[in-house]
C-alpha cells in the first residue's frame, strides 16, 4: 500500500515536473517585451518599468544627470550651451575619455590599474623626446609611445596573474614607478614643446569641413541600420524571437537626430574636432568588442565569476592580460592626445586628476565596480559627466575644491545607484 502511494507520489511529481519544464520551455521561446510591444507605447513604457525595477537601469541615470546638469549651468551662464563652449568641452574630455575607455575593461574584470595615469604621462614624454629631440618623424614616434603602453600593460597584467599580486598593488606600484621613468625621460629640462603647426598638434588642432561631419552622420546611421537589419535576419534564420522592423527604424532615427544635433551644434563653431573622431571612434570599436566578439563574451563571463569561465574552458590568464595590455595602451594614446592639446610634454602629464577623472568617468558612465556589467558608452557620458562639471565651474569662476568635492559626490551617487541596481537584479534573478 505504501508502495503504492509513493509510486503515485513519484508520477504525480514527474507529472508536476514535466508541466513545470513545459512552462520553462514556452518561457524560452516566448519573449514578453514583444506581447508587450504589441500593445504600442503603453508596451515600452511597460517594458521599461520592468527593467527599472529588476536593476537594469542602462544609461538613463547617467543621460539624466547630464541634462540636469546642463540645465543648472546654463540657467547661471547661458554661455554655457554655447557652441564654442560645448566644443571647448567635448575637445578637452578626449583624452581622458580615451583613457577611460581601456578602464572599463579592466574594470568589466572587476579590477583596478591605478597606473594608467603615469602611463600616458610616460608615453607623451616618449613622444616628445622621439619626435623632438631624436627627429623621428609622427606617426613613428606615436607608435613607439603607444607600444611603451602596450608593454606596460603586457608586464603589469602577468605580475597580477601569474605571482597573484592584486591588481591595486600592481598598479599602485606602476602609478609610482612610471612617472618616476617618465622624469627620466624628460631630463633635466622637464618640458618638451610641440611646434604649433607640427604634426602632432594637429591631433587635436583640427577641425574639418561641415560637410565632413553630414557624412559621418549619414555613414554612421546608415552602419548602424544596416547591421541591425543583418541582425534581424540572423535572428529570424535561427528561429529567435526578433522586433519589427518600424522599431529598427525608428531606432536608426533616433540616432541619425542626435548625431545630427551634435554635428551641427559643432559645426556653429569650428567644425568636427579630429580629436573628438578618435575618442568616439575608439568607443564604437570597443563597444563592437565587447558586444559582438567571442573575446568580449570572455571579458564578461571571467568579471562575473572567473572559476565558472575557468571550468567553460576559457583561458582566464590570457583574457586578464590583455584587458590590463589594452588598458595601459589606451592610456598611452590618451597621453598622445593631452600631449598634443597641451602642445608639451612635461613632468606633471598624467598626474593630477587624470586617474581620478578616467576611473570616475567610466563608473560614472555605468561600468559596475563589480565586475560583468559595463560599456565602452560609459567612457562617453561619465567624460561628458565630469567635463559639463569641470567646463561649468570654470565659467562661474569657482575654485578647485568647490570643483573637486562635487565631482565627488557625482561619483558616489553613481556607485550608490549600481549598488541599488545590483540588489534589485539579485531580487529578480537576474545578477
Amino acid at each position: 500500500m505504501s508502495t503504492d502511494t509513493s509510486d503515485d507520489r513519484a508520477a504525480s511529481g514527474t507529472e508536476v515536473q514535466d508541466e513545470d519544464e513545459t512552462a520553462a520551455a514556452a518561457v524560452g521561446f516566448i519573449d514578453p517585451r514583444l506581447v508587450l510591444r504589441e500593445q504600442g507605447w503603453r508596451g515600452y513604457v511597460a517594458v521599461a518599468r520592468q527593467r527599472v525595477r529588476g536593476g537594469e537601469l542602462g544609461p538613463l541615470p547617467v543621460i539624466v544627470g547630464i541634462l540636469v546638469i546642463w540645465t543648472v549651468f546654463y540657467l547661471q551662464e547661458p554661455r554655457f550651451l554655447s557652441a564654442q563652449n560645448l566644443t571647448n568641452l567635448v575637445v578637452q574630455g578626449s583624452a581622458v575619455g580615451t583613457i577611460s575607455v581601456g578602464i572599463v575593461l579592466v574594470l568589466l574584470l572587476s579590477e583596478i590599474d591605478l597606473s594608467i595615469g603615469s602611463v600616458s604621462g610616460l608615453s607623451g614624454a616618449v613622444l616628445a623626446v622621439l619626435n623632438i629631440q631624436h627627429g623621428w618623424s609622427v606617426p613613428l614616434s606615436i607608435a613607439a609611445a603607444v607600444l611603451v603602453g602596450t608593454a606596460i600593460g603586457l608586464l603589469q597584467g602577468s605580475l597580477f596573474t601569474v605571482f597573484r599580486i592584486p591588481s591595486f598593488v600592481v598598479g599602485l606600484a606602476g602609478l609610482i614607478g612610471w612617472q618616476g621613468l617618465q622624469l627620466y625621460v624628460l631630463g633635466e629640462e622637464g618640458t618638451i614643446n610641440f611646434p604649433f603647426d607640427g604634426g602632432v598638434a594637429k591631433l587635436t588642432n583640427t577641425y574639418f569641413p561641415d560637410w565632413v561631419g553630414y557624412v559621418l552622420v549619414v555613414v554612421l546611421t546608415g552602419l548602424f541600420l544596416l547591421s541591425s537589419l543583418l541582425t534581424h535576419a540572423r535572428r529570424r534564420a535561427a528561429g529567435l524571437t526578433v522586433g519589427s522592423i518600424s522599431e529598427t527604424g525608428l531606432k536608426a532615427a533616433l540616432l541619425g537626430a542626435l548625431l545630427l544635433g551634435a554635428v551641427l551644434v559643432l559645426n556653429h563653431d569650428r567644425g568636427v574636432p579630429l580629436a573628438v573622431i578618435i575618442f568616439v571612434g575608439f568607443v564604437v570599436f570597443f563597444d563592437l568588442l565587447t558586444r559582438r566578439t567571442r573575446y568580449g563574451r570572455y571579458i564578461f563571463a571571467v568579471g562575473g565569476n572567473p572559476e565558472a569561465a575557468r571550468r567553460a574552458g576559457i583561458n582566464v590568464s590570457a583574457i586578464r592580460i590583455s584587458a590590463f595590455a589594452i588598458c595601459s595602451t589606451m592610456a598611452a594614446v590618451g597621453g598622445v592626445l593631452a600631449a598634443s592639446r597641451l602642445l608639451a610634454a612635461n613632468q606633471s602629464a598624467g598626474g593630477g586628476d587624470v586617474l581620478l577623472f578616467a576611473i570616475a568617468a567610466a563608473v560614472i558612465g555605468g561600468t559596475s565596480l563589480f565586475g560583468g556589467r559595463g560599456s565602452a558608452y560609459s567612457a562617453l557620458l561619465g567624460i561628458l559627466v565630469i567635463w559639463s562639471i569641470s567646463n561649468g565651474m570654470d565659467l562661474l569662476g569657482l575654485g578647485a575644491s568647490v570643483k573637486f568635492m562635487i565631482t565627488g559626490a557625482v561619483l558616489i551617487a553613481a556607485v550608490i545607484v549600481d549598488a541599488l541596481a545590483r540588489r534589485g537584479r539579485q531580487a529578480t534573478g537576474r545578477a
